[in-house]
């Protein structure tokens, strides 16, 4: 993969840890003598960046890596972040309804996990899904990056 793909360091500050974090993503070279990339991987915790955005990243002396500096088109795509807030409860449930409405999603641990929401999906069937077990107070969600398509999908329903 290290052929056409690097990975970029991204640091933000997280709503959900309350705190500035760093994470490592897969992101495949679009032009490296330009610095531009596009995200192959999806992230945990949120920079305002989906799954195949192209993105501008250059070298980072401090860091001694490549560090995402802004992101320069959009895919469309949009990430939502879930946190299981019930003992035992298995979120492969809530993963296996987005996966059957093609939303592709990575887990961090046992209660929590990123899915991508890939521009050609209705987000308003993302949304109640996720609302069904929110208002239970099952999980609670995110949507750290909502793509306008998507916020135009909430406008129709």
């Amino acid at each position: 993969m290290t052929d056409t793909h690097t990975k970029i360091l991204f640091k933000y500050y997280s709503d959900y840890l309350d705190e500035v974090v760093s994470e490592t993503m897969w992101a495949e070279i679009i032009d490296e003598e330009k610095g531009l990339y596009k995200l192959d991987n999806i992230p945990f915790f949120g920079p305002l960046i989906a799954t195949d955005d192209i993105f501008y990243a250059e070298y980072d002396e401090t860091e001694q890596k490549l560090m995402h500096r802004k992101t320069i088109q959009n895919s469309g795509n949009s990430i939502v972040q879930v946190a299981v807030l019930e003992k035992g409860f298995d979120k492969e449930i809530i993963r296996e309804k987005l996966k059957s409405i093609n939303c592709i999603s990575e887990e961090l641990n046992d209660t929590f996990f990123a899915a991508e929401i890939s521009k050609d999906v209705d987000y308003s069937l993302v949304r109640s899904i996720l609302t069904e077990y929110d208002s239970q107070e099952i999980i609670e969600y995110a949507e750290p990056c909502l793509s306008e398509k998507h916020r135009t999908d909430l406008l129709k329903s």
